[in-house]
């Protein structure tokens, strides 16, 4: 085999992985642009909407027990590829939603296949970073980062063109569908268990190290999802500089977790991956200081900015890391991150919304820090293995 050729069989995995982390994102980016628009075609308020939206948390339990279950019983490209395909029809479905049957149902299938595939398709790039002897990871999410920010745009220009969200996600289905077709033979595939004898008991997944993953991606998750939720209204409303320049602060903080996932895997490779997750959390811990230090716009754009370049790249490290864990097989070592990062999510913004009702928003945002230095003090019993 030629260098050559040895280039291209290993570039072609890559892509190939990169653009299902695409496919999630952009799908995410394009109808999450529109949400104003399918809120006036279902006809609900702000407030019903945000009573509405929680329905997705229903498929994503589902999915998480359904993936626990599959996962390392059933190929994982077949997984992933399944997994895109009703991310990427369910799409048009919820962006027309008229009625909110139609929009309930439409997130509960969102939640179920977006939370489904991100188990399989990171399990898939824990194996093209193996096969490749060196980190990957980020670039992988930077895929999918870009996929929002692409989504985000066209979203904006289907409005501003006066195009419906239901035929915007239909089109963008269509093209990212045509391309996974196109490019789903390259996928890496994993091998799986076969036979009852082979099958490791569920309780075995969750040894020492991968349950301190957890923990750590549970932390980091509920940092990077208070900031995502209340960066803009920190800034909106809290500083009561307005909607535009909330957007900008969020923004700020967008771009930030782009361009340190771009970066990540150089940082990786320099530093190691124990000491680049606990500098990463430090950061956002710096962050967030800034932030509160004391109300002011400068503070608050830089802040967010910075807890956005310190959040980018710690979950990507802590999935690379259970994806090879001795002895547990990718996928069942990345469910468990998912696992522990579900709830991190979800608890977020009403964690901080609460906090602020009982005091304010700006002393609320103070369990960022919490959280991001706890998260750091229990990175230093990460366990790093041999081939990482």
């Amino acid at each position: 085999m030629t260098t050559a050729t040895a280039s291209r069989d290993g570039l072609r995995p890559r892509l190939a992985v990169s653009l299902v982390f695409v496919v999630l994102g952009g799908t995410q980016g394009g109808w999450m642009a529109r949400i104003p628009a399918i809120r006036d075609q279902v006809g609900v308020d702000t407030a019903q909407w945000g009573l509405l939206s929680s329905s997705s948390a229903a498929g994503d339990l589902v999915a998480i027990v359904m993936i626990t279950v599959l996962i390392g019983r059933v190929s994982t490209r077949l997984l992933s590829l399944a997994a895109a395909a009703l991310v990427l029809l369910n799409a048009p479905v919820l962006a027309g939603a008229s009625a909110v049957p139609a929009l309930v149902l439409g997130l509960t299938v969102w939640g179920l296949s977006a939370t489904f595939l991100a188990t399989p398709v990171n399990a898939l790039a824990v194996a093209v970073e193996r096969h490749q002897d060196r980190p990957l990871m980020s670039g992988f999410h930077a895929s999918y980062s870009c996929g929002v920010l692409a989504g985000g745009a066209l979203g904006t220009l289907a409005a501003a063109t006066g195009i419906s969200p239901g035929v915007q996600m239909a089109i963008s289905s269509g093209v990212l569908g045509a391309l996974l077709l196109a490019w789903s033979r390259w996928l890496p595939e994993e091998s799986v268990a076969v036979g009852k004898e082979q099958r490791r008991p569920l309780k075995q997944r969750f040894t020492p190290q991968l349950v301190l993953l957890a923990a750590i991606a549970f932390l980091a998750s509920f940092a990077e999802g208070a900031a995502s939720q209340w960066s803009s209204v920190y800034t909106a409303d809290y500083l009561d500089e307005g909607a535009a320049l909330g957007a900008a602060t969020y923004t700020c903080f967008s771009v930030a977790i782009l361009v340190a996932r771009l970066l990540g895997d150089r940082f990786v490779a320099r530093l190691g991956r124990r000491l680049f997750v606990q500098l990463s959390l430090l950061t956002v811990a710096l962050g967030v200081t800034v932030v509160v230090a004391r109300p002011a716009l400068p503070l608050a754009l830089v802040g967010f900015t910075v807890v956005g370049l310190g959040i980018a790249c710690v979950l990507p490290a802590a999935i690379a890391l259970a994806g090879r864990q001795p002895g547990v097989p990718a996928g069942e070592g990345v469910s468990v991150i998912t696992i522990g990062q579900w709830p991190g999510f979800l608890l977020a913004g009403p964690a901080v919304g609460l906090l602020a009702g009982t005091t304010s928003l700006r002393p609320a945002l103070g369990a960022l820090i919490v959280s991001s230095l706890a998260a750091a003090l229990l990175a230093r019993w990460i366990v790093i293995p041999k081939d990482s």
